[in-house]
C-alpha cells in the first residue's frame, strides 16, 4: 500500500509530520491493506492561519483493487484532529463498500415464494 502526503502551502511541510500521517494512515487501514493500492493524503488550511471556525482539512481518498476510489473528508481545529478524523470516516467507508462488495458476490438475490415456488410479493407493515 503506497502512501501519499500532500499540503498546500499554508502548511509547513516536514518529514515528522508526513512519517505521522503514515503511520496513522497504516495503523488505521492495516486490517483492509490487501484491498487498498494508494492512498493519498490531502493537507490543508482553509483560513490561511486566520483561526475562526474548524479550519484545518484532511482529505483521504483510497483506491481499492478493482473498485472505485472513495474519498472522505474531515474539518478540525487541528491537523492531528483532522487527521485522525479521516482516518476513522475512510475505515468505515471502506468496510461499508467492501462489505456490500462481499454481500453481493456471494448472496443472490432471493424472490420471496409459496411451498408450491409461486411468487409471493411483500405486505407492507403500515
Amino acid at each position: 500500500m503506497q502512501i501519499q502526503i500532500n499540503a498546500d502551502r499554508h502548511i509547513e511541510g516536514s518529514e515528522a509530520r508526513d512519517q505521522w500521517a503514515r503511520s496513522v494512515v497504516e495503523s488505521s487501514l492495516g486490517h483492509l491493506a490487501q484491498h487498498v493500492t494508494r492512498v493519498e493524503v490531502h493537507l490543508s488550511d482553509e483560513n490561511a492561519g486566520k483561526g475562526g471556525a474548524p479550519d484545518k482539512r484532511c482529505l483521504m481518498e483510497a483506491r481499492l483493487n478493482g473498485r472505485p476510489p472513495i474519498a472522505v473528508t474531515n474539518h478540525a481545529e487541528s491537523l492531528d484532529a483532522a487527521v485522525n478524523g479521516a482516518a476513522g470516516k475512510l475505515v468505515h467507508a471502506m468496510e461499508h463498500d467492501l462489505g456490500r462488495a462481499d454481500k453481493r458476490a456471494h448472496e443472490g438475490r432471493v424472490a420471496p415464494a409459496d411451498d408450491a415456488g409461486e411468487f409471493v410479493p411483500s405486505v407492507a407493515p403500515f
